[in-house]
């Protein structure tokens, strides 16, 4: 816990996994005074304050955002320019305003143009999260030991990076800072590529006439169980993200093509010596992943808290 707040009042804007989990985790932790929440469909508005975990729900973005010292827009990267325009009249001087997804440079590019003078803008991408979605999936331990990238404009005060950094810590996220070229250049390969290849496995299986749909559930293995989970996310938030990244996603889907096509021509011409280095150089990834703390090694049935929804 902390022992002064670090804002005095925190709004979010969307309501669901990621601003379900900073409200909870925020409150646990202490590091807000008063939240304030609103989200675009009155069901989930009534929800969340059903929930109780925040101290005001209201209608509308505008109202959200007046007086608050931290803005965080929780929405799908297609929708920030529009709510940003929405929130900007009541923004007060010194406020900072942050986003949670998962593209960077157009939310700069959205964003950005609308903000006052004395309003500071700090991107941010707290890379953790789960195929589920809405105000009931969100818990306070989402964020603990998992990355949040910042992606801070050049020209940016130092002061209110540092904030913000400091928020995500105190929730217990590791923070890294990166231009937002790079972020989305980086994000295209490590979830953005694995996003659109898993949805394209799952259809594949879908349409696949020689296999009944009970038999894909009823024999998936664990590498399918694992696309269908990833193919299981928000259709909302994916679309956005490869519409506005889809230049760094092309970019990695034609080198991905590119290894693709000569792991085919060692399958065609029988050549295991070069399948299996690269199955040894792969392996060598997933035991980096585990070994700096990023998942974890234990078999699938055996994990008693994982990236899936903990109550």
């Amino acid at each position: 816990m902390t022992t002064e707040p670090l804002f005095e009042r925190l709004a979010l804007i969307g309501f669901g996994l990621i601003g379900g989990s900073i409200a909870r985790a925020a409150r646990m932790r202490g590091v807000v005074g008063e939240i304030v929440a609103t989200a675009r469909s009155a069901k989930t508005r009534a929800r969340v304050m059903e929930l109780g975990i925040v101290d005001r729900v209201v209608d509308t973005n505008a109202e959200a955002a007046d007086g608050a010292d931290l803005v965080i827009l929780c929405v799908p990267v297609g929708a920030c320019g529009s709510v940003a325009q929405q929130i900007v009249p009541h923004l007060k001087p010194g406020a900072i305003v942050s986003d949670v997804g998962s593209v960077k440079g157009a939310v700069v590019r959205d964003i950005a143009p609308h903000l006052p003078a004395g309003v500071h803008f700090v991107p941010a991408h707290p890379v953790a999260g789960t195929e589920h979605s809405g105000p009931d999936s969100g818990f306070a331990e989402l964020f603990i030991n998992r990355w949040c990238i910042l992606t801070p404009p050049d020209g940016t005060d130092a002061a209110a990076v540092d904030k913000l950094r400091a928020f995500w810590t105190a929730i217990g996220a590791r923070v890294e800072i990166m231009t937002p070229k790079h972020h989305d250049l980086v994000l295209a390969i490590t979830s953005h590529l694995p996003h659109l290849i898993a949805y394209t496995i799952v259809g594949t299986a879908d349409e696949l006439g020689e296999v009944t749909s009970s038999e894909v559930m009823k024999f998936s293995a664990g590498g399918f169980r694992d696309f269908t989970r990833i193919a299981a996310s928000d259709p909302t938030m994916w679309r956005d993200v490869f519409l506005t990244n889809k230049d760094a996603v092309l970019e990695m889907l034609g080198t991905f093509n590119e290894d693709l096509s000569k792991l085919t021509r060692a399958m065609r011409r029988g050549d295991g010596e070069a399948l299996f280095e690269h199955f040894t150089r792969t392996r060598a990834i997933r035991r980096g992943i585990v070994e700096i703390g990023q998942d974890s090694a234990a078999p699938d049935f055996g994990r008693l808290q994982t990236d899936a929804q903990k109550p």
